[in-house]
């Protein structure tokens, strides 16, 4: 397990905790695209959120939840894996 996470970790965690699948290259290729043009709620990037949380035994950070495109996401759970490690 790394201290950050890839597009691809984060498509299978959209799959695992809310039921959204999107190939990893297409949300690579979308990444500026917000997550309900996926078909992901609010509600499955908060499980999203709870999994990491599991996963590496820290909080997100709060704001985590409210991001809006997959590139929002993973630079602000990266920027806070990577500031505790």
């Amino acid at each position: 397990m790394s201290d950050r996470i890839t597009v691809e970790e984060l498509a299978e965690l959209m799959k695992k905790a809310a039921g959204v699948t999107v190939a990893p290259d297409e949300l690579q290729r979308r990444s500026d695209s917000g997550f309900d043009s996926f078909g992901l709620d609010s509600l499955g990037l908060l499980g999203i959120v709870g999994e990491l949380e599991n996963r590496y035994g820290t909080p997100m950070p709060p704001d985590a939840e409210k991001s809006k495109s997959p590139r929002q996401f993973l630079e602000l759970v990266n920027s806070a894996l990577l500031a505790g490690a």
